[in-house]
Parts: structure tokens; C-alpha cells; sequence
């Protein structure tokens, strides 16, 4: 895999660095996109440029967190090929990839505490999409981001 893109705004800064250092600890290579300190700043700015970067397929997977999540939802999932999935635990973390083929990982930090978060991205990195009835789907929801 080339690299996870991660991203945030202030309010996911602390979650971020955090999951940032473990992933890179247990040798998953990051590329972070910001923000890089607690100055407020707006998230439609970093989540559009990760997202950017899975829609283009120059980077497969990335994670973005922000206070709710929602926001970063929104926006990513605007752009053609972008499948951001916002997940509050394990199990939806895990569906998120065998049933929709999540490429984009959004974090509340409000929500989800760094413990819980460190598990998410690893469940979320280490989980194969299943493919079979669920492409089908994917093929769909390619069809309406067109």
C-alpha cells in the first residue's frame, strides 16, 4: 500500500498526531496533510485535499478527524470515488470495508477517544472489502458520483 493520508482540523489535531505516531510505529507509512497545531482553522480545506487525493488514486486510503466528523463526511464524499465512512466503533469500522470498500476513515474526536481509535484504523486497514453482492452496490453508488 502507498501511503495513508491523514488530515484535521484543529479540533481532531491531538487525535490526530496521536493515531499518526502508533500507525507510523507499527510501520504503516503517513502522509499528514494538516493542520499542524490547535489555531482553529477550517476543516473543509484539509478534508478536500485528502480527499482529493484518494478520488485521483494517487493515495488508496486515508483518514481524516474532525470534532464530530460530519463535516469531513460531508465534503469528502463529495468528490467521484471517495467512499468516507464515519465510525464511531469497531463494527462499523469494520463493515465500512467489507460491505461499502471504505477508502476514507472519518473519526469524530469528540467520540472516539485515542485508544479506541488506534484499534478502528488498524481494524479498518487489516479488513478486505468482500466484494461479491456488495460490488455490485459500489458499481451503483460509481455510477450516481459520475
Amino acid at each position: 500500500m502507498n501511503k495513508l493520508l491523514i488530515a484535521s482540523d484543529h479540533a481532531g489535531f491531538p487525535l490526530k498526531e496521536k493515531l499518526k505516531n502508533y500507525l507510523e510505529k507499527k510501520g504503516i507509512a503517513v502522509k499528514d496533510l494538516g493542520t499542524h497545531s490547535l489555531e482553529r482553522c477550517d476543516y473543509p480545506k484539509y478534508a478536500y485535499e485528502l480527499a482529493k487525493g484518494i478520488s485521483s488514486g494517487k493515495y488508496k486510503r486515508g483518514i481524516l478527524i474532525c470534532k464530530s466528523g460530519i463535516g469531513n463526511s460531508i465534503v469528502a464524499n463529495r468528490l467521484p470515488r471517495v467512499r468516507a465512512a464515519l465510525c464511531y466503533n469497531l463494527k462499523a469500522a469494520k463493515l465500512s470495508r467489507e460491505h461499502n470498500d471504505s477508502n476514507v476513515l472519518v473519526l469524530g474526536s469528540l467520540f472516539v477517544k485515542t485508544d479506541l481509535a488506534k484499534k478502528m484504523a488498524i481494524t479498518w486497514l487489516n479488513t478486505k472489502f468482500l466484494g461479491g453482492r456488495h460490488r455490485r452496490r459500489i458499481n451503483q453508488i460509481e455510477k450516481i458520483t459520475r
